[in-house]
């Protein structure tokens, strides 16, 4: 017959390696208690004996007697005989029928088969008995049946091994408790584990309070599902987003050669046509190559090229760079630059980074605006930020113009594939750094040299 799945379960298994573990732990505890107990009243039952066997030895002949005679008195549970014989070992007076065979007078208690003689008849037992010989030659037996200790240290040893029960069925209790516990979560994991392999990302992996390690590891996997889903609904997107960018440029390229090869009468209007057709095949090319390149900084073997990396001086460098440019549109472009402690990461990827920032920043702002690009120390973590006094971009849309080929509808007229901010993001994702956008004069966006993935 198959036994129950709780039953075979690994946790059942160590309940009760575990629980047989305590359990002889527990008996050679008990064993112990049991030996030092029984010892402790035989050795009890010696002293008491040897006690009364000296102090009849050192009493008068006269008194002797009586001595005998009280203590048969005082033993109402027939359990301690006593004897005096003469040299030639008949009694003198006692309960003990005659001499055991074995004696040995001396001061050590030791086992002897005493013959018990009253009333009730005659009755052998082996008892610890002490033995002293006398002036004259007599001898003086006081003995002591170890029955009834016997039977307290029997019924304390029955006790032990008894409390051996319930701590065995408790310690499988526990067990199975346990281990239908975890098979109920385990079940409910493979639940939500079939519903999402069938295609259900909105699921996750049933957590608890507990902070144990199911629930740790259900936080581990929820998060991972988190990225996953946004990252499968990204890519379910991406398709339809590179046709619809690649197709606009490519079309408009179609056309003025098709238009060309109909209308052009002189040198210069082919001319004309061939750069408007090369411009739209460079804009194809530029959304290619930025897909290649944002592809290329996600591979995490760049990682390789990871150095110490001084941010103010990076920023310098873009700002000489973009300082012209921006006058030319009529922008006034400012800095605040200030030390900070270097930072991990690829300088190459970190300039591109602040370079698609400040680029963003200079064409989204019209004449007459301002881009100040900003580096300085917030909460111990470097911080490099281009505020502009462009359009700004709509609460609703600052996480999506993370997304590739997002293009918010105050930038439709403007030129760039939508790419420049996907690729701030990976460049980022890759250093572990964030990425923020919010309100400004315009618009605000920052790169936080620390806080995790954006």
């Amino acid at each position: 017959m198959r036994l129950p799945d709780v039953v075979r379960t690994t946790t059942i298994r160590w309940a009760l390696a575990v629980s047989g573990i305590y359990a002889l732990a527990l008996m050679t505890s008990f064993g112990l208690v049991y030996v030092r107990a029984t010892t402790a009243i035989t050795a009890s039952a010696d002293v008491a004996i040897s006690e009364e066997a000296d102090v009849i030895a050192r009493a008068a002949p006269d008194r002797r007697l009586d001595l005998v005679a009280e203590r048969m008195r005082q033993d109402p549970r027939r359990v301690k005989p006593i004897g005096l014989f003469d040299p030639l070992g008949r009694l003198i007076t006692g309960n003990i029928a005659a001499l055991p065979p074995g004696l040995s007078p001396g001061r050590a208690v030791q086992d002897l088969a005493i013959i018990r003689m009253d009333a009730y008849g005659h009755d052998e037992q082996v008892a610890r008995s002490a033995v002293r010989r006398l002036e004259g030659g007599q001898i003086l037996i006081v003995a002591w049946f170890l029955d009834y200790n016997n039977a307290v240290a029997s019924n304390l040893k029955s006790g032990l091994i008894i409390s051996l029960v319930p701590t065995l069925l408790l310690g499988l209790a526990v067990g199975i408790v346990l281990a239908i516990r975890s098979q109920r979560r385990i079940a409910a994991i493979s639940d939500r584990v079939g519903r999402i392999v069938a295609g259900d990302l909105r699921q996750r992996l049933p957590g608890g309070n507990t902070h144990d390690a199911f629930d740790r590891l259900a936080a581990i996997v929820n998060g991972m599902l988190d990225d996953m889903e946004v990252l499968i609904r990204n890519l379910a997107g991406v398709a339809d987003d590179i046709a619809h960018d690649l197709r606009t440029p490519l079309t408009r390229a179609r056309i003025s050669l098709e238009r060309g090869r109909h209308h052009c009468r002189t040198l210069e209007d082919l001319q004309a046509v061939t750069d408007q057709a090369i411009a739209n095949i460079d804009k194809v090319l530029a959304i290619v190559t930025a897909l290649l390149r944002i592809r290329e900084i996600e591979n995490t073997r760049r990682l390789e090229a990871f150095a110490d990396v001084d941010l103010a001086a990076i920023a310098r460098d873009v700002a000489e760079f973009y300082q012209p440019i921006a006058e030319e549109k009529g922008i006034a472009f400012a800095t605040r630059i200030e030390p900070v402690p270097p930072v991990r990461g690829d300088p190459a990827l970190l300039a591109e980074a602040l370079t698609n920032l400040v680029d963003n920043g200079v064409k989204f702002t019209p004449s007459g605006g301002s881009v100040t690009l900003t580096v300085d120390i917030r909460d111990g973590i470097g911080v490099a930020g281009v505020d502009d006094s462009g359009p700004g971009i709509p609460e609703d849309e600052r996480d999506l113009v993370m997304r590739r080929f997002y293009r918010s509808d105050r930038s439709r007229s403007s030129d760039g594939v939508g790419l420049g901010l996907s690729l701030v993001g990976a460049i980022a994702k890759l250093h572990g750094f964030t990425v923020s956008v919010s309100a400004g004069p315009g618009c605000r966006a920052e790169i936080r040299c620390g806080g995790g993935e954006s």
